[in-house]
């Protein structure tokens, strides 16, 4: 029952060590994936810290952005908000039949 007269050969103290290691490792790893589960900011608000609605921002949050980016000027801004908002011609109506 006892071969090895209870002492463990290089290979036994190889495995061992590996076995250390990768226990080790795993335990870590654990610990830092549930730490950054625990940790992950809130998701209703955006890198920016402004709120952000459920699922998608608003078409008036996507119009904001695209102006504060230059993308258009203020007469589009003001033009597509007021579309928007239903206070302008937004254009031709189709009928329905």
């Amino acid at each position: 029952m006892f071969w090895y007269d209870h002492h463990v050969s290089g290979w036994g103290w190889f495995t061992m060590s590996v076995g250390m290691i990768l226990f080790w490792a795993v335990f870590i790893a654990l610990g830092v994936l549930l730490f950054r589960a625990l940790a992950r900011p809130d998701d209703s608000t955006t890198s920016t810290g402004t709120p952000r609605g459920p699922g998608r921002s608003t078409a008036e949050q996507l119009l904001a952005e695209r102006f504060a980016r230059g993308e258009i000027d203020e007469d589009e801004y003001r033009h597509r908000l007021d579309v928007l908002r239903g206070a302008g011609d937004s254009g031709p109506r189709l009928s329905k039949s």
